[in-house]
C-alpha cells in the first residue's frame, strides 16, 4: 500500500506518507512562545501513533505576528531549546519532524499594531492594519529567515512556509488583500515577490525538504483560484520548494462547500499541471480514502487535522481498514 510506503524528499525519509498537518494549539499561557509540557505530550504521542511526519503548529516569526498571544514562536534565540528537545521526542519514537513558519498579517490578535500589504481589515471586528513600508517588508523577510536558521539550529527535517489561509505571505498572493501599487503589488510576479525573497534567502542556508502551504482557492469571484498557483507554483519549484501543501480559504471570510476531500482537487491540479509534488489536506478521515488519492497521482502526502485529533492511532486504523501490518511501538506489541 502506498500509504504505508516510504517517501525520500531530498536528505528526508519518511517511513509512510501520513503528516500530522500544522494545527495551531494556542498553549503558550506564558505568552513567550516557547514549548510547555502540552506540546511535548500533544506531538510525541502522535510520533509513537506512527505518523511519518510530525509538523508544528504556526510558529511566528515575529512577537506581532503571532494569531494569538498564546501562540507557539520561533522569533528569537531563546526558543531554539524547547523545540530542540521536542525534535528529539519526536526523533525516537521514529518520526520526522517539521515546523511551519508563520506570521499572521492583518489576522494577528495581539496587543499593538498589525502590519499587512494593505489597511485592509480582516472584517468590522478585526483591527484596521498598517500598510507596510518598503523597510519593514525587507525586515519581515528576513524575521522568516533568521527563523528558519533557528530551526536548523533545533534539528527539524523539514521546513514549511505558511502561504495560506489568509496570513501575511497569503496577504500578499491575493489580489482581495494586496493593494500596493509599489514593486510588492501589481501583477502576479509582483505579489509573488515578498515570498519568492523568503524563499530565496531561506534556501542560501537550508538544503533540506522545504515545503509550503497554500489556500488554492480564496472563494470569492475576484480572487485566486487554482490555475492561478499552477503559475506560483511553478514558480516556487523552480526556487526550490520541494512540496506544496494544498489547502484553500480564509483570506476573505467566506464558507466553502464542505465534504470528503473538498481539497484533494486542488491539490491534483497543481500536482500535474505544475509538475511539483503536493500534499493533500481536508477531511481526510479513512485509509482507503487516502490511498486512492496517492494510487491515483492526485497527491503524493496525506496531511491529516481534527482526524488526529481524534485518533492519535490513525496509522493503525487506517493499516487495518486497508489490511496492512505495521510495527507498533514495542511497549505496545501486546495490544497492537
Amino acid at each position: 500500500m502506498l500509504l504505508f510506503s516510504p517517501l525520500t524528499i531530498r536528505n528526508m525519509v519518511l517511513k509512510n506518507r501520513i503528516v500530522m498537518s500544522p494545527m495551531c494549539m494556542y498553549s503558550c499561557p506564558q505568552q513567550d512562545g516557547k514549548v510547555t509540557n502540552w506540546h511535548r505530550t500533544h506531538y510525541t504521542s502522535r510520533a509513537v501513533g506512527g505518523v511519518g511526519l510530525i509538523m508544528l503548529e504556526a510558529s511566528a516569526v515575529t512577537e506581532q505576528g503571532r494569531i494569538s498571544s498564546e501562540d507557539l514562536g520561533i522569533w528569537h534565540d531563546e526558543h531554539i531549546a524547547g523545540l530542540q528537545e521536542l525534535n528529539g521526542l519526536i526523533h525516537e519514537q521514529g518520526a520526522k519532524a517539521a515546523i511551519q513558519l508563520a506570521h499572521a498579517g492583518r489576522k494577528a490578535m495581539v496587543e499593538g499594531p498589525i502590519i499587512a500589504p494593505s489597511p485592509l481589515p480582516f472584517n468590522e471586528k478585526m483591527k484596521i492594519p498598517q500598510e507596510m513600508t518598503t523597510a519593514q517588508i525587507e525586515q519581515t523577510i528576513q524575521a522568516f529567515i533568521q527563523a528558519a536558521a533557528r530551526a536548523i539550529a533545533a534539528n527539524f527535517d523539514c521546513l514549511e512556509l505558511h502561504a495560506a489561509h489568509g496570513y501575511l505571505i497569503n496577504e500578499f498572493l491575493s489580489p482581495l488583500t494586496n493593494l500596493r501599487k509599489d514593486a510588492y503589488g501589481g501583477d502576479a510576479s509582483g505579489r509573488y515577490r515578498f515570498l519568492s525573497e523568503i524563499i530565496s534567502g531561506i534556501r542560501q542556508l537550508w538544503n533540506g525538504p522545504l515545503f509550503v502551504r497554500i489556500s488554492a482557492s480564496d472563494y470569492h469571484p475576484d480572487g485566486l483560484k487554482a490555475d492561478d498557483y499552477i503559475q506560483f507554483a511553478a514558480w516556487m519549484k523552480e526556487q526550490g520548494v520541494d512540496l506544496i501543501d494544498t489547502s484553500s480559504g480564509a483570506v476573505v471570510p467566506a464558507a466553502p462547500d464542505v465534504y470528503p476531500g473538498y481539497q484533494v482537487g486542488f491539490a491534483d491540479k497543481i500536482r500535474n499541471a505544475a509538475h511539483i509534488p503536493t500534499g493533500a489536506v481536508g477531511l481526510i478521515t479513512h485509509g482507503v480514502q487516502a490511498e486512492e488519492i496517492l494510487r491515483n497521482g492526485r497527491a503524493d502526502l496525506i496531511f491529516l487535522a481534527r482526524e488526529l485529533l481524534r485518533d492519535p492511532y490513525w496509522p493503525r486504523t487506517a493499516a487495518k481498514e486497508l489490511n496492512v501490518s505495521i510495527e507498533p511501538p514495542r511497549q505496545y506489541e501486546r495490544a497492537w
